[in-house]
């Protein structure tokens, strides 16, 4: 296998910056380069030399095998953040033999090969690389290590379980083997279907944290969103005026809220009109205000206008508090002079927070699509289980095909597995 290098911090400018190596010859390119091997797992300053010209005076950082990120031989230096020295670096380390440049994500890739991350921590590490927010990086970490995982391992352990009973009832009758399996199989299935079902029903909450939380303001036309969305977001992000209906599409607005990625939707007015393009960005106010997470109406008398009606979770609240004052019975708010504006942040990030309580650990459509492929596989098991023990190949192909749904995750499982559990369980082969 080739020995990759390449920075791993960005480029530009910096104090510090990193270059990576990982394969067989790492050791070997850092000893060509620092006329010696440094100490394994401990950093140590060197100069670094090639062609019996100096480059710079760097940390250096050697991993042996295994104890890497990688799992292969690696190594790091940690170089003054220039890019003449980064440049050199990287022209000494491209003449020597058997060194290439890596690809794109092929460290993370090697560690995935060599069984140092599986599939889900790999995205965790991509999500905690884009994280911007707490809660998106409180949930990168949490995938990242190894959450996904562990649930998954739970699962196929269960389904391990049920389908060497099954199996050991097909293969093993003449031993020493209970008969009747299915009681303890049935229950299985049912706990493992409860589990799945509300892992999948989450996911969709687990990808609001990675994505952002869309609000919306919505209202009759001149009732202060805009106004309210720049108050909100600390600039003029939308346009502001006397006239009403001066906003005709969506204006996004990305935020941070309690920690919580948040994306304000600043919509078009809601109201009868006759021009064709004012029409089209109501259509779209209300299109967009239907599928956001939560809706903030916003209103002068209380009323709503046509076209979106309040459901509950929703905020309705007064504006243009700065005028017509506060009302005691709902919140009032001002864009102008930021009154209200705390509690309403307060409200949001509250409903908000409420939605995350019901994320699951999975966190992406991929997760979700192999939990419900190994759900569909378990309701057939369930419905062979209810025809009685005929039908014991059947059940057994199900879970199979449910572990398989679940391998997707965080790689395969083999015969020996499902072997180990019949003969640790049933003493088969005495």
């Amino acid at each position: 296998m080739d020995t990759i290098f390449a920075p791993a911090t960005a480029r530009g400018k910096a104090g510090i910056s990193v270059l990576r190596l990982s394969g067989p010859e790492a050791h070997h390119a850092v000893a060509a380069l620092c006329k010696g091997v440094p100490p394994v797992q401990r950093a140590s300053l060197r100069k670094l030399t090639w062609m019996d010209v100096q480059i710079d005076e760097a940390l250096v950082v050697v991993f042996d095998p295994g104890h890497s990120f990688t799992g292969e031989a690696m190594a790091e230096l940690h170089l003054h953040g220039s890019t003449a020295v980064v440049a050199a670096t990287l022209r000494a380390l491209s003449a020597q033999p058997g060194l290439r440049l890596a690809e794109a994500g092929e460290f993370t890739r090697r560690a995935l090969e060599n069984g140092r991350l599986d599939l889900a921590q790999v995205e965790g590490l991509a999500d905690l690389i884009d994280s911007e927010t707490e809660a998106q990086r409180r949930q990168a970490l949490r995938v990242l290590s190894g959450a996904v995982g562990q649930r998954a391992e739970l699962w196929r352990g269960q389904l391990i379980r049920a389908a060497a009973l099954l199996e050991a009832t097909i293969d093993f009758v003449d031993e020493d083997v209970p008969v009747d399996v299915l009681p303890e199989v049935s229950g299985l299935v049912a706990g493992l279907l409860a589990e799945l079902k509300l892992e999948a029903d989450g996911v969709i909450i687990a990808e609001r944290l990675r994505e952002g939380f869309e609000v919306a303001i919505i209202g009759a036309p001149n009732v202060g969103k805009s106004t309210l969305l720049n108050c909100l977001a600390g600039r003029e992000a939308a346009i502001t005026s006397e006239f009403a209906g001066t906003t005709r599409d969506v204006i996004e607005v990305r935020m941070e809220l309690a920690g919580l990625p948040v994306i304000l939707l600043d919509t078009a007015g809601l109201r009868e009109s006759s021009d064709a393009v004012e029409n089209i960005g109501i259509e779209r106010a209300i299109a967009r205000a239907e599928l956001a997470d939560l809706r903030v109406f916003l209103t002068l008398d209380g009323e709503v206008p046509p076209g979106c009606a309040p459901v509950p979770g929703d905020l309705i609240v007064c504006g243009k508090a700065d005028l017509s004052g506060t009302n005691n019975k709902t919140l009032s708010v001002s864009g102008k002079t930021g009154v209200g504006i705390p509690q309403l942040l307060e409200q949001i990030s509250s409903k908000l927070g409420a939605q995350i309580a019901g994320s699951s650990t999975l966190t992406r459509e991929r997760h979700r699509a192999a939990a419900l492929d190994a759900i569909s596989a378990l309701e057939l098991a369930q419905v062979e289980i209810a025809t009685g023990a005929g039908r014991t190949e059947l059940m057994a192909e199900n879970l199979r095909r449910a572990i398989r749904s679940l391998d997707v995750l965080v790689g395969r499982i083999g015969v020996e597995n499902l072997l180990d559990e019949i003969f640790f369980s049933f003493c088969i082969g005495k």
